[in-house]
């Protein structure tokens, strides 16, 4: 792509959202008048301006340049001086009134502005304090004007510039000179990298304290990102004089100088010296103690009439419980505190609804959730009780774009209004959720833990569901028997074999479970396409769109996440002249297409209609994994349109579209939570630390009616036989352990 320079006069703003800086502007040059687009925030008529960019085509406003970086001056023509301060600059200068101060004052305006605001009173109109307020407006636009190019010098983006001025202003200068890894902590998007290199452009020397403690907060919290809730310490020194180029010596001292600024923690845990972010160790601690306390606030004296309300619940509908159900039930019905386990097949829905049916015979206020929108949606299905996500029941909201900054309107203070709160898909919920949740729980509140241990962990830090019940700590019922009308299904029955160790048995007759093999990968590629877009259509009745999804171990490589979306948009969704397009970072989308939001925006506004479209419900929120179909692509309002699973209906601005993914293939990990009638599973080539049996357990256990297998035998059987589960560095289960057998030695001595 070939890279543009040009300077010219701004002649005309088209469009400007004064958030972001993403402007729209007409650049006259010497030749030409060019439309160009881009970040360039407090841009005004009459400035000039040296761009680089490249040329691209927009379907409205046609070629235009895209700006990758610009440089700002101040007009210094007569012309250009009064079109600029009549841009709308300065709130109170008009075209009338800029025109006279020009007049008056000509080449010397900005000066006079700046520096002898009291002149300006010459003008007929302009009080000394109207003088003095555009002269404070002028000051601070050239300091904006001043920052943006001072940041440049550190190569950062004019976005990224924009937010670090309206964080900082004035002190803007000080900070990035003196202590750029500020910005870290206190600018969304920045990280120890950019900081890190912006430090070395302002000769900040390899060995400051500054760098070397924002050096380890960064292997943390990249710790953290991967699961872990704390690192070894001499883990994280190896890592940290790897990454800083420094004697131990220096790693030490900033450590102590870490902990003595509450930042983190030391603890020896599972016999090694381990180092927490403050905000992981106390979770821990908070989970722990409230766990405890949750599980020992409720215990019923009335066990027997427990057990004759279940014989009682079993002849009025005909469902007999076996004996682990049973167990599970009167352990729900009387403890504080409770967690189900079991995998497919094993009878957890009945149980739920045994339990659900029994507690509203007492008139309990029960409340279910789940860890996302397509598990809560699952939930409510199987219940026919209303369940939402964790982070609607704690009424979640964040400031501005930073994740890292939530707020909960569910706390201590207004705890969560109901008597037994019941939380499906656990292994999904990351430590800093789960303290969320405890947190929110009024003492005398009844909690049920449901949810497969050996699915894969929460995304986030932390292994709380596996964690709890290693412990042994909290009452545990495990389903184990899986029943015979569930034995019928090949699904369930290789996932327990799989689960177990065992070889899954492929293509039985009139079964649901099916294995394709694929000695070659582009082979596997064909062989998905041709399964979606005609045999599995023409076999099952299921749409290749709505019905199937690829699930893959990986986003590299031809059977990776990438790879997959390309094709399979050209095989289920190619262009047909009709359907608008967009392309956002290489990445074609189009009506029609099958997307997936990757992070979570707490802020996204949705909408959800009923019969008729008349409107039904509104709220804020769309989370990482939640699915949908693009519906729309408006270039005059620069919006698009997705309509998610769950019925919510979002639009997102042009400039939002990193958010998005298409999702014709997905990874097993972001599958987690949901189910789809039909499940392809490539199975050809991967990394050991991948291509694990807990993986391809959870991929096989999306599926409700039919599974899949594209590769090769041999890649199956090395999964199966891989029981590695990577370990998460946790402390909770200790914790527990240790907090537990603390208090019933208190109790036995009192």
């Amino acid at each position: 792509m070939e890279e543009i320079h040009l300077t010219g006069e701004v002649e005309s703003i088209i469009y400007e959202n004064r958030e972001n800086g993403y402007t729209v502007f007409s650049l006259e040059t010497n030749e030409d008048t060019v439309t160009c687009v881009g970040i360039v925030p407090q841009l005004h008529q009459g400035e000039s301006l040296e761009i680089t960019g490249h040329w691209s085509i927009h379907a409205l406003y046609g070629k235009q340049i895209q700006i990758t970086s610009f440089a700002k001056s101040m007009p210094t023509t007569i012309a250009g001086i009064e079109k600029y301060l009549a841009s709308g600059l300065i709130k109170g200068i008009g075209k009338k009134t800029a025109q006279k101060i020009v007049q008056k004052f000509g080449e010397a305006t900005f000066y006079v502005i700046e520096e002898k605001p009291e002149l300006l009173t010459e003008i007929k109109g302009l009080t000394y304090e109207k003088a003095q307020r555009i002269s404070d407006i002028f000051c601070e636009q050239h300091e904006l004007r001043r920052a943006m190019m001072f940041l440049q010098e550190f190569e950062v983006s004019p976005a990224y510039a924009m937010k670090i001025y309206k964080k900082y202003k004035g002190r803007t200068f000080d900070i990035v000179k003196n202590n750029p890894y500020r910005l870290v902590d206190d600018i969304w998007g920045i990280g120890f990298r950019m900081a890190d290199k912006m430090a070395a452009n302002g000769g900040l020397a390899a060995d400051d304290p500054n760098r070397v403690k924002a050096g380890l907060k960064y292997l943390l919290n990249a710790a953290a990102n991967n699961g872990h809730c704390f690192l070894p310490k001499e883990e994280l020194c190896k890592q940290a004089a790897n990454l800083l180029q420094l004697h131990p010596d220096y790693i030490e001292n900033a450590i102590r100088e870490l902990q003595v600024g509450s930042e983190i923690w030391q603890e020896r845990i599972h016999g090694v010296d381990s180092v927490y972010l403050n905000l992981y160790y106390y979770a821990e601690m908070a989970v722990t103690k409230r766990l405890l306390e949750l599980a020992e606030e409720y215990e019923s004296a009335n066990m027997e009439g427990v057990a004759n309300a279940i014989v009682r619940m079993e002849q009025r509908t005909g469902v007999v419980l076996a004996e682990e159900q049973r167990a599970a039930v009167l352990e729900a019905m009387s403890r504080g505190l409770l967690i189900i386990t079991g995998g497919p097949g094993t009878g957890k829905t009945t149980t739920i609804n045994t339990i659900l049916q029994l507690l509203q015979e007492e008139d309990c206020e029960v409340v279910l959730a789940a860890p996302t929108g397509r598990a809560a949606k699952r939930m409510t299905e199987a219940t026919g009780v209303e369940a939402q996500t964790i982070h609607r029941l704690l009424e979640t909201s964040f400031l501005g774009e930073d994740s890292r900054r939530q707020t909960f309107e569910r706390n201590e203070e207004n705890p969560i209004d109901a008597d037994v709160i019941i939380i499906d898909e656990t292994s999904m919920v990351d430590l800093l959720l789960m303290h969320a949740l405890l947190r929110a729980v009024a003492s005398g509140t009844r909690m049920i833990f449901v949810g497969d241990v050996d699915q894969l962990p929460s995304v986030g830090a932390g292994n709380v569901l596996k964690d709890m019940i290693h412990s042994e700590r909290l009452p545990v019922v495990r389903l184990q028997h899986v029943f015979r009308q569930a034995q019928e299904s090949a699904i369930i029955r290789n996932a327990h074999r799989i689960n177990g160790g065992e070889l899954p048995l492929l293509n039985e007759e009139g079964t649901d479970f099916f294995f394709l093999r694929r000695t070659f990968g582009e082979d596997a590629v064909h062989a998905i396409q041709e399964l979606v877009a005609s045999r599995l259509p023409k076999f099952t009745g299921c749409d290749g769109l709505q019905d199937m999804q690829i699930l893959t171990p990986t986003r590299k490589g031809v059977l990776g996440v990438q790879n997959l979306n390309t094709v399979l948009q050209q095989t289920l969704n190619p262009p047909d002249g009709k359907k608008q397009e967009k392309e956002y970072r290489q990445i074609i989308f189009r009506e029609g297409d099958k997307v997936m939001q990757i992070k979570n925006n707490y802020n996204m506004a949705w909408r959800m209609y009923g019969a008729g479209g008349k409107r039904k419900d509104e709220g804020v929120g769309i989370f990482n994994g939640d699915a949908g179909i693009l519906q729309s692509i408006d270039e005059t309002r620069e919006v698009i349109q997705v309509a998610f699973d769950d019925g919510k209906i979002v639009e997102y601005d042009f400039s939002q579209m990193d958010e998005l993914e298409l999702a014709y293939a997905i990874t097993i990990h972001k599958s987690q939570g949901s189910e789809y009638p039909v499940v392809i599973i490539p199975v050809h080539s991967g990394p050991p630390m991948l291509m694990t049996r807990n993986l391809l357990y959870t991929a096989i256990t999306r599926a409700k009616q039919l599974v899949v297998l594209v590769g090769t035998k041999e890649m199956i059987a090395a999964m199966v036989h891989n029981d590695r589960e990577v370990t998460r560095n946790t402390g909770l289960a200790q914790r527990l352990r240790n907090l537990y057998d603390f208090m019933q030695e208190v109790d036995a001595q009192a």
